[in-house]
């Protein structure tokens, strides 16, 4: 082992700490940033090694330097500002979208190095070569269909293809005849031409199926196949800072599937089967409109009475919220009521919005102290004590019929929203959520429905409750 390749090992070293330091403070949002900077500072580090290495070995021509640093740039320059235009909205589908560069680019490797390979490839070669390019490419089409469906590019509701269980045996039995012909075997670039297409299309056949209402779970599952793409791409090339990074990243991504998962009590097995939810605005059944019939409307002026003379309130932000950009509205409604001596929080749902923390940051972006947001557990034991619960935007995630057997979300665990003295959902109408069931809570007694935009109805009751709280 020579000085360079020392010194590499070192700074890999490095990386792998920065990484791991990374992940653990991003559990906080009071650490988040400083995670993310840390995590910045070793993915740096790893490229200018990288840079280094390259320059020693001076293998590398004139015409490869261009083409690497010019789409090193072009990276660059589009993930900074796609980054930093995007909206709170739309992080979930470019975290997709990012899911799609990364496991495309990790198949992308696999596939160099079996075309320059000649002759018969090693076990120790093959394998991992293999593996890349089929996780590198389901990854690479399901992140590009879950984006769709998260932009609503492509309808949030399950694709069913004709004879989909038939192209399932077909394209997995291609699978396995192409991992018999390339794994220890003389190179053959049609061997990973059918590995390759045989994964795409797997990608889209697991993706298409699915329902918009588990788009983040199969995100985050993409994003563990996106970090054991990398890991096996560390391999084929032999660098262990990619290794390091992939593990973590497909450890970090196969928690997070599996905690959403137990949070919409179902098995990441049934997700992936599809069919849940028909899409938000499906109409309801006969049985729905009836139900539907005994709502009662409300005024912001009503709203804003009730706030203004109430003790404990919670708000349930939900994606409506998000869609309407109204963090702002309703951390200034918050501010308003706990400076003349209300109690506000907020109930935070693990799936509420489109990915985990997704309220969190939407939240934390608009300053609310985070000792305010409570997860699900301590939210449920606050509701019998609440005066006021100010749902905005949310469905699914406060329907009663999760305690029910028989529906679509049955067993999910929900915010006990209707054990509050009283209900205010916001609303734009009485559309069912992504589960495609009506929600009963809003005919409950002590609910009453706000039909509005989250951002304008919030500006009507803030006015309404100053009236109140000046008087």
């Amino acid at each position: 082992m020579n000085g360079l390749t020392t010194t590499a090992s070192l700074i890999y070293l490095v990386c792998a700490f920065c990484y791991v330091i990374g992940v653990h403070l991003m559990r906080s949002p009071k650490t988040a940033k400083s995670g993310n900077r840390l995590s910045f500072v070793g993915m740096i580090l790893a490229v200018i090694m990288i840079l280094i290495q390259l320059i020693t070995d001076g293998k590398v021509n004139v015409t490869a330097w261009i083409v690497l640093i010019v789409g090193l740039l072009l990276g660059i320059l589009y993930g900074f500002l796609r980054a930093k235009r995007v909206q709170m909205t739309d992080v979930p589908q470019l975290v997709s979208l990012f899911n799609a560069v990364g496991g495309g680019a990790a198949a992308v490797i696999g596939i160099f190095d079996y075309l320059t390979a000649s002759g018969h490839l090693s076990l120790i070669l093959s394998i991992p070569v293999f593996l890349d390019v089929l996780i590198g490419g389901i990854t690479f089409s399901g992140s590009l269909i879950a984006t769709g469906k998260l932009s609503g590019k492509i309808s949030g509701k399950p694709v069913h293809i004709p004879a989909g269980p038939f192209i399932n045996i077909i394209v997995i039995l291609a699978i396995l005849v192409s991992a018999f012909l390339m794994i220890g075997q003389s190179d053959n670039y049609w061997y990973l031409i059918l590995a390759l297409a045989a994964s795409l299309i797997f990608g889209l056949l697991m993706a298409l199926p699915i329902g918009g209402a588990d788009m983040p779970v199969v995100v985050s599952l993409l994003n563990a196949f996106t970090g054991l793409a990398v890991a096996f791409a560390g391999f084929v090339i032999d660098n262990q800072v990619l290794i390091i990074a992939g593990a973590l990243v497909g450890a970090a991504g196969t928690i997070l599937t599996l905690q959403m998962a137990d949070a919409m009590n179902r098995s990441v097995a049934n997700i992936l089967a599809g069919g849940f939810g028909t899409g938000e605005g499906e109409s309801s059944s006969a049985g729905d409109d009836a139900a539907n019939a005994k709502v009662v409307s409300t005024s912001a002026d009503d709203i804003g009475l009730q706030l203004a003379y109430a003790h404990n309130v919670m708000v349930v932000p939900g994606y409506g919220l998000a869609a309407a950009q109204a963090q702002h509205e309703v951390a200034e409604l918050a501010k308003l009521l706990t400076d003349h001596g209300i109690n506000v929080d907020y109930a935070i749902h693990p799936v509420a919005g489109r990915m985990p923390g997704h309220m969190n940051v939407l939240l934390a972006d608009v300053n609310v102290p985070y000792d305010q947001l409570k997860q699900l557990d301590e939210a449920n034991s606050m509701f019998g004590n609440t005066d006021v619960s100010l749902v905005i935007g949310a469905n699914d995630v406060t329907n009663p019929l999760a305690r029910q057997s028989g529906n679509s979300i049955s067993g999910m665990p929900i915010l006990d929203v209707d054990k509050s003295k009283s209900v205010v959902v916001i609303k734009r109408s009485m559309s069912t959520g992504y589960a495609g069931v009506a929600n009963p809570l809003f005919s409950l007694p002590q609910t009453k429905m706000f039909f509005a935009d989250a951002k304008k109805g919030l500006q009507d009751i803030i006015a309404s409750t100053k009236e109140y709280i000046d008087q």
